[in-house]
């Protein structure tokens, strides 16, 4: 694929003067990425408008987890071929501390709440990264359980609690783009409900989100559009309505 040159922050081909509202505000394109020789992510592509939020789906060792790891730039697996563009920015030349600044941030499956530090002191020390995140005030908030616990020891939380401080902690760095992998694991269908209506109230803001959720029901009745991925490959982007009503894709594809 050809590089996309950059003018003054503005890709060459958008409109003359600012940026052109038909482009979407995150793209994959044609990503590679490896473990290894193992090719993992085989020439995925995808689209999101700012404040979507997306599922993206398949079977175990689909590639969606590495998929979500190559676009928050970790070094594993090693993205070898594509781009990856944020409001502009050209993710795919940044490393992962650099794509964190420009408003990434990745929830990982197993949360990585800091041993021997409060809910409050995991979300202060989330809020030393420069820029304008939550403020602790509109935190609590949001998270009444976290109001109610900030002074004890992260670690020692629920996992559903502990979900939503790692949520909570990705809220309190200058967002655009929130990646969740597995966030509903093991929890309470009360808590995942509660997870989702932070995820609602955040669209309006501008917030776009990736979801990865072997819960795929859940994950669709939550999203706007679907990508279904098999062996690192994109089968299906769509709508999730489109993959709810469609029984024969969602049994070749995730088993449902």
């Amino acid at each position: 694929m050809n590089a996309i040159a950059v003018e003054n922050g503005v890709r060459v081909g958008d409109a003359a003067v600012g940026v052109d509202a038909s482009r979407p505000f995150f793209s994959v394109r044609d990503v590679h990425a490896y473990y290894g020789e193992s090719y993992i992510v085989q020439g995925v592509s995808l689209d999101i408008r700012k404040g979507e939020i997306l599922a993206l789906l398949g079977r175990n060792g689909a590639g969606k987890t590495s998929t979500l790891r190559a676009i928050a730039r970790l070094d594993n697996p090693q993205m070898r071929h594509g781009e990856i563009w944020l409001d502009g920015a050209p993710l795919h030349r940044m490393r992962a501390f650099q794509a964190a600044r420009a408003g990434v941030q990745l929830v990982p499956e197993d949360r990585r709440i800091i041993a021997g530090l409060t809910v409050e002191e995991n979300l202060t020390l989330a809020k030393v990264s420069p820029g304008n995140g939550w403020t602790l005030e509109r935190i609590y908030e949001s998270f009444p359980r976290l109001a109610e616990r900030r002074k004890q020891e992260g670690v020692t939380l629920s996992g559903g609690e502990q979900q939503m401080l790692a949520i909570a902690r990705a809220l309190a760095r200058d967002i655009k783009l929130l990646l969740l992998d597995e966030p509903y694991e093991g929890l309470a269908p009360v808590i995942v409900h509660e997870i989702e209506r932070i995820l609602h109230s955040i669209k309006p803001m501008g917030i776009t989100t990736i979801i990865v959720e072997q819960n795929a029901v859940a994950a669709l009745k939550l999203a706007d559009r679907a990508v279904i991925l098999d062996t690192g490959e994109v089968v299906f982007s769509g709508s999730a309505r489109e993959v709810l009503e469609n029984t024969d894709l969602r049994h070749e594809y995730l088993a449902i």
